[in-house]
C-alpha cells in the first residue's frame, strides 16, 4: 500500500510539472515574447511620428523571462540582476526564470526520492532545501570554471592584441581579431565588445561594460591600462606586452604556492570527506547505532549542531588554504 502511495505522489508530482508546462507552452504561443514584439511593432507603425519621441537604446536587455507578465513580476525582486549576471558569467543558455524552474523541480525530486525512503521530516525537508540549492551550486561551479579559463587565456589574448597593433591595426580591430582568431571563452566576450563598438556605444564604456560581465581582475587591469593610455598617449602595443609578462609571473608564482600548499589542501579535503564518509559506512555496517541520532529529539539536535560546526570548520579550512596573488 505504501508502495502505490509513493508511486501515486511522484505520478502526480511529474503531472503537476507537465501541465504547467503545457500551460505555459500555449501562454507562449499567442502571448509570448515574439507575438508580443509584432505587436508592439505594428502598433508603433500604426502611431506613426508619435513613436519617434520614445528613447530607444541600442543595448540588448537581457530577458528574465520569455512570459512577459513573468519577466515583470521578477523585475520585482530585490537584487535579482545579481542572479542573472551570475547566470551571464556562468556562460550557461538559461535566464533567471528556467533557473527557478530548475530550482523547484530539484527541490520536488528532492522531496518525493526522500519521502520514497521514508526518511525523517527533519531529514526531507533539510534534503529538499539541500536539492533545490544544486542548480545554484551548478551555476556558481560553471562560472568559476568559465572565469579561471578566461583568466589563463588572457595572456595569449593580450600578445595577440600587441601583434594586430603592431601590424597596423587599430585598437577595434584588434579586438575584431581575438574575437575570430581566440578560442573561447574570451572570444565571446571581446566579440560583445566589438559588437557594441560597432553599434556605436564609445569606447570606454564597451570595455568597461566588457570589465563588469567579466569580474577577472587581471582583465580590469587591461581595460583601466587602455583607457589611460588613450589619455595620456604612448605605445600602446608595448602596454599590452609588459600587462601578459606581469600576468605570466604572477601565474607561476601562483603556481609554486599551489605546489607548496597541495599537502593542506589535501588535508583539507580529507577532513571535509571523511566525516560524512564515516557516518555512511556507519549507516551501512550497523544502522541501528547511527540511527538513534535521528530517532531521538536530543540526537537531532547534537546532529544538527555537529554539523553547523562542521560547515564553519569547512568554511575556516578553505579560507586558509586559499591563497590569493
Amino acid at each position: 500500500m505504501d508502495y502505490l502511495y509513493y508511486a501515486f505522489v511522484v505520478l502526480g508530482f511529474f503531472a503537476v510539472v507537465l501541465f504547467l508546462e503545457g500551460a505555459y507552452l500555449t501562454w507562449n504561443t499567442y502571448r509570448g515574447p515574439e507575438a508580443r514584439r509584432i505587436e508592439e511593432r505594428l502598433r508603433a507603425l500604426s502611431a506613426g511620428s508619435d513613436s519617434g519621441t520614445q528613447e530607444l537604446s541600442i543595448v540588448k536587455n537581457r530577458l528574465l523571462s520569455e512570459t512577459p507578465a513573468l519577466d515583470r513580476l521578477l523585475m520585482q525582486i530585490p537584487r535579482i540582476h545579481h542572479l542573472d549576471r551570475l547566470l551571464l558569467q556562468s556562460g550557461m543558455r538559461i535566464n533567471v526564470a528556467g533557473f527557478f524552474g530548475l530550482s523547484l523541480l530539484a527541490a520536488g525530486l528532492g522531496l518525493t526520492v526522500s519521502a520514497i525512503l521514508s526518511f525523517s521530516a527533519f531529514f526531507i525537508v533539510a534534503i529538499m532545501i539541500l536539492a533545490g540549492f544544486l542548480p545554484l551550486f551548478m551555476v556558481l561551479n560553471s562560472r568559476q570554471k568559465r572565469l579561471d579559463a578566461l583568466e589563463q587565456q588572457l595572456p595569449d589574448t593580450l600578445d595577440l592584441m600587441a601583434r594586430a597593433l603592431r601590424a597596423g591595426h587599430a585598437l577595434p580591430g584588434a579586438l575584431k581579431t581575438v574575437g575570430e582568431e581566440m578560442p573561447e571563452p574570451i572570444a565571446g566576450e571581446f566579440r560583445i565588445t566589438f559588437d557594441e563598438l560597432n553599434y556605436g556605444i564609445p569606447l570606454s564604456e564597451a570595455l568597461n561594460n566588457m570589465a563588469s560581465r567579466v569580474p577577472v581582475t587581471d582583465l580590469r587591469y587591461f581595460v583601466i591600462s587602455v583607457l589611460i593610455q588613450r589619455e595620456t598617449g604612448g605605445n600602446l602595443a608595448e602596454l599590452l606586452d609588459n600587462i601578459s609578462a606581469l600576468i605570466r609571473a604572477r601565474f607561476k608564482l601562483l603556481g609554486a604556492i599551489r605546489v607548496l600548499s597541495a599537502e593542506g589542501r589535501l588535508s583539507a579535503w580529507i577532513l571535509t570527506i571523511l566525516p560524512f564518509a564515516l557516518a555512511g559506512v556507519i549507516r551501512i555496517i550497523h544502522p541501528q547505532f547511527i540511527g538513534v541520532l535521528w530517532s531521538d529529539p536530543f540526537g537531532r539536535k547534537m546532529v544538527f549542531g555537529a554539523l553547523i560546526l562542521m560547515l564553519l570548520g569547512i568554511f575556516w579550512m578553505w579560507r586558509i588554504i586559499k591563497i590569493r596573488v
